[in-house]
C-alpha cells in the first residue's frame, strides 16, 4: 500500500469523524447532514469554475454515483428514524469493504496479498466491534431482522458508489469528477429531507448552527476529495477499508470531548482496527 496513500485516507478519515462529531451537537442530525450536502454541492459549483468539467466519459460514472449517494443517505434518514442506527450503522460501515473487495477482485482484476486478506478483514471486524458497543449498551433492544436487511442494504450501496467513484477516477481526473458529482447530490436530498421534516425545521436549523454547517460543508467535500485522489493510484480494496478508520476517530473523539463511554469493547476495537492498517501498510 502506497505510503502517500495511507496520509490521504488518514487526513480524509480525520475530516469526516471531525464532521460527525460537531453533527452530534445537533438535535436534528439529518437536517444537519442535509445542508451538509447542500453546502458542498455550492462549493462544488464554485470550484468546478476553476477546475472546468469532467470528460464526457465520466458523466455516466459520475451520475450513477450521485444517485447511489442520495439513495444511501435516504436509507440512513429511514433507518435513524425506525430506530435501528445503532444496528444498522456498524453493519453496514464494516460490511462494506467486505463486498468492495468482492467488486474490484472481479472487476478491475486486483490481486490481494495473504497480509492484506488478514488486514482487511481486522479492519472490518474492529469496525463492527466498536459500533457494537451501542447494542450492547441497549440489551433490551433485540435486533430486528428489517434493521439487518437495511443495514446490509446500506453496505451494498458503500460498496458500489466506491467502486463507481474509484473505477471513474482511475481513468479520469478526480477533481472535476468529485466536484460534478457532490453538486448533483442535492437535486435528489434535498427536496426528500425538506418533504419529511418541513422547509421551516430546515429555515430553523440553519439560523442556530450556520457556523458548524459551513464547516461541515467543506470538511466533506474535501475529505472525500482527499479519498478520490487516493483511489487514483492506490488499490481501492484496501482504500475503502482504511477509509472507514473514522470510526475509530468519531470514537475517540467522542471518549475525549464528550465524555462518552470509551470502554473495554470500543478500545479492543480500535486496537484491531489499527494493526488491520499497519498490516495492510506493511504486507498489503
Amino acid at each position: 500500500m502506497p505510503i502517500p496513500a495511507l496520509v490521504l485516507l488518514f487526513l480524509s478519515a480525520s475530516m469526516h469523524a471531525l464532521w460527525n462529531f460537531l453533527l452530534k451537537s445537533s438535535d436534528e442530525k439529518y437536517i444537519a447532514m442535509g445542508w451538509q450536502v447542500i453546502l458542498s454541492g455550492a462549493f462544488s459549483l464554485i470550484f468546478v469554475f476553476f477546475t472546468g468539467l469532467p470528460p464526457h466519459s465520466m458523466w455516466g460514472f459520475a451520475i450513477i454515483s450521485m444517485i447511489l449517494e442520495a439513495i444511501y443517505f435516504i436509507l440512513l434518514c429511514i433507518a435513524y428514524s425506525d430506530h435501528d442506527f445503532s444496528l444498522v450503522y456498524p453493519i453496514a460501515r464494516g460490511a462494506a469493504p467486505a463486498l468492495l473487495v468482492l467488486w474490484s477482485t472481479i472487476f478491475l482484476r486486483e490481486q490481494l496479498t495473504t497480509g492484506g486478506y488478514i488486514g482487511l478483514a481486522l479492519i472490518t471486524g474492529g469496525i463492527m466491534v466498536i459500533g457494537a458497543t451501542t447494542l450492547l449498551q441497549n440489551k433490551s433492544e433485540k435486533p430486528h431482522l428489517r434493521g439487518i436487511l437495511t443495514a446490509l442494504s446500506v453496505a451494498l450501496i458503500i460498496s458500489i458508489y466506491t467502486f463507481v467513484d474509484g473505477t471513474a477516477v482511475k481513468n479520469g481526473p478526480a477533481l472535476p469528477y468529485g466536484l460534478s458529482m457532490f453538486m448533483m447530490i442535492p437535486f435528489v436530498t434535498t427536496p426528500y429531507i425538506a418533504r419529511r421534516y418541513g422547509w421551516s425545521s430546515f429555515i430553523d436549523v440553519w439560523n442556530k448552527n450556520r457556523g458548524y454547517l459551513l464547516l461541515g460543508g467543506v470538511l466533506g467535500l474535501v475529505a472525500y476529495m482527499l479519498t478520490l485522489f487516493a483511489y487514483t493510484f492506490a488499490p481501492l480494496s484496501y482504500s475503502g477499508a482504511i477509509r472507514e478508520v473514522s470510526a475509530v476517530i468519531g470514537a475517540l473523539l467522542g471518549w475525549r470531548f464528550l465524555k462518552e463511554e470509551m470502554g473495554g469493547v470500543r478500545v479492543v476495537g480500535s486496537a484491531i482496527v489499527f494493526i488491520g492498517v499497519m498490516i495492510i501498510a506493511v504486507f498489503g
